[in-house]
């Protein structure tokens, strides 16, 4: 059964959310990149309000593949209280020396999604390495939003190989990148754990613009 993941980049949007029962509140700022960061005061007021109930994932950010800037930002991100911490894995750099210092993290309960970018050639062999680092889960998006939708700008046989080799290594696994209503259709049977969505939610499925609600409502109930 695909869950769903809404990302949101306020308190106001985060209730919407979690009125429309969405599976996993995710925080974000779209202005900002493809996994553009809030502010960690702003993701600590959301993740103690008392309106929400629902497990929190946010992100750190659009950050360069270095092992010391990554980690600080975990961390800091981490001690917010989140229930997952979103990290990047872009295409420029060594990801291994990032993977192996972040072990030490997943040690201490702290639950790490590894996101890596169907429109820039990921090494979905890379799988294996999150999961032997103690990585809880990983999740496949795109870079560009301008090129399309996760369907459009990878194979379906490919995305149903990551859903596989993620099931395979037994960690959550996550489909997501300026996905449609019209992709659930396609998605669905992969079995992903997750679908995620943001620009769909939006008014006039711009990312960047305020969550709707009617949006909202219609993705819930498709899945």
């Amino acid at each position: 059964m695909n869950k769903m993941l809404a990302s949101v980049n306020c308190l106001s949007e985060a209730i919407m959310a979690e009125q429309a029962n969405v599976d996993i509140i995710d925080l974000k700022q779209p202005s900002l990149g493809a996994l553009g960061a809030l502010e960690a005061s702003l993701v600590s007021t959301i993740v103690n309000s008392p309106e929400l109930s629902k497990a929190i994932s946010a992100t750190v950010g659009d950050l360069p593949m270095q092992a010391d800037i990554i980690f600080a930002a975990v961390e800091k991100m981490a001690a917010t209280g989140v229930d997952y911490v979103k990290i990047g894995f872009f295409p420029e750099g060594d990801w291994l020396p990032v993977i192996q210092q972040l072990q030490p993290l997943t040690k201490t309960g702290i639950q790490l999604i590894a996101v890596l970018f169907a429109d820039q050639n990921p090494n979905l062999d890379s799988i294996k390495d999150f999961a032997q680092a103690g990585f809880s889960g990983v999740m496949l998006d795109t870079m560009n939003k301008q090129n399309g939708s996760l369907t459009q700008v990878m194979p379906l046989k490919e995305i149903q190989t990551f859903v596989e080799n993620s099931k395979k290594y037994k960690l959550l696994c996550g489909l997501a990148g300026s996905l449609r209503l019209q992709d659930i259709a396609r998605l669905k049977p992969l079995q992903a754990d997750y679908l995620g969505f943001r620009g769909a939610l939006c008014n006039q499925h711009q990312r960047t613009s305020a969550l709707d609600q009617q949006a909202l409502h219609s993705i819930r109930s498709a899945l």
